[in-house]
């Protein structure tokens, strides 16, 4: 669940961050009304990239903040709606900085990112030289050091002067990322003003869907992702779908086996349209997936990945067949079924579709891309 600046920024505060004062307005008169210096007007929306896209303003006086908060609440930023303002005095920037903590998966542990160039072009600026990442690998057990945050300041174009403060604000971000369950906390940017004060001056909060329930006073002020047709429709279904650009279909049981299902088709050089799992008590609703699943316009060819501990995968595999057999779709299939009832549902596909299930996930998606490249031949 990601939040929206005017959420997300005041939980730093709770840490010790510095943020500054501001007000958040719905209208444009309000913003008038409120005014009491230059100010910065800015977008509120649970997404980037707000300046590049004209949401962030800066307003010398009450008309000009009147005009450019009226023309913010009436854009679209990334799919999101522009409902609100954010309104903070103008500070000035002796330096931006880049900090974000997030998780990495492939050494399973979160990692902290650093660049003493932040700003609007991160993007950019973080592979030239100087302003290059700095990173640290933190051990979750032992949690960021001040020792830690001053080692990745090292190296870095940010004066020695403000290394201590700067260092303890990363450990302040860290606290704040374990306390509230992120799986990412960014500050871009994080700035040093002409005073000499560190200062966040944006902050982007994801929480981890996982916590949402021992995190229920904060999940109340998140901000749910728009969803497409398809989404929509697998929610009031009871399913979970996030809709992809690629052309291989997954079908799996479980939200870790799909994901796994997923890493093995892009690590062959694949594309997966969608992520769609099945698991828990969704396990009976197999044809229902499949049928809403078969509407995504760039699928050509459709993997199903089971493996059942309590959950049988005959029971998944007849909901899978019988969809089949009455949608009778057109781009190929291809099957690998694993535990609790395999070979019922091995037989089934055999006697119902014609096909053999592949003996590993590897063969099977291998299968599935090739018949995908080749546009829906199998």
């Amino acid at each position: 669940m990601n939040f929206e600046e005017w959420v997300a920024k005041p939980l730093l505060a709770d840490f010790g961050i510095k943020i500054p004062r501001g007000h958040v307005a719905d209208n444009a008169a309000c913003v008038k009304k409120q005014f009491q210096g230059p100010s910065v007007i800015k977008a509120q929306v649970p997404t980037g990239a707000r300046g590049k896209a004209g949401g962030i303003k800066f307003a010398s006086d009450a008309s000009e903040a009147f005009e450019m908060a009226k023309n913010i609440l009436a854009m679209s930023i990334d799919g999101h709606q522009v409902s609100r303002v954010l309104v903070e005095p103008h500070i000035d920037i002796r330096q931006e900085l880049y900090v974000a903590i997030l998780n990495d998966r492939t050494y399973r542990c979160p990692i902290l990112l650093f660049s003493s160039s932040g700003g609007i072009d991160i993007e950019d600026t973080a592979t030239n030289g100087i302003h290059s990442m700095a990173s640290v690998h933190v051990n979750i057990l032992e949690g960021l050091t001040l020792e830690m945050a001053l080692s990745v300041l090292q190296g870095t174009i940010l004066a020695k002067r403000h290394h201590h403060e700067v260092a303890n604000n990363l450990v302040s971000l860290y606290q704040a990322y374990r306390s509230l369950d992120a799986e990412l906390l960014e500050v871009n940017p994080l700035v040093i003003s002409q005073d000499d004060e560190i200062i966040a001056l944006d902050c982007k909060f994801t929480l981890d869907d996982s916590a949402l329930k021992r995190q229920d006073w904060l999940s109340q002020q998140g901000s749910l992702d728009p969803l497409t047709e398809l989404e929509s429709e697998a929610q009031q279904a009871g399913l979970r779908l996030i809709e992809m650009d690629g052309n291989v279909g997954i079908l799996a049981n479980g939200a870790g086996l799909t994901m796994t299902t997923m890493d093995a088709v892009m690590h062959y050089g694949g594309q997966a349209a969608n992520f769609l799992e099945i698991g828990g008590d969704a396990y009976t609703k197999a044809e229902k997936a499949l049928i809403i699943l078969l509407k995504h316009p760039h699928i050509k060819s459709l993997l199903v990945n089971f493996c059942g501990a309590f959950a049988r995968t005959d029971v998944m595999t007849r909901g899978v067949v019988k969809a089949w057999k009455s949608l009778c779709p057109e781009i190929p299939i291809f099957f690998s079924i694993h535990g609790t009832g395999e070979e019922e549902a091995i037989d089934l596909v055999r006697d119902e579709l014609g096909l053999d299930p592949f003996d590993s996930m590897d063969e099977a998606v291998l299968a599935a891309i090739e018949a995908a490249r080749r546009g829906g031949e199998a």
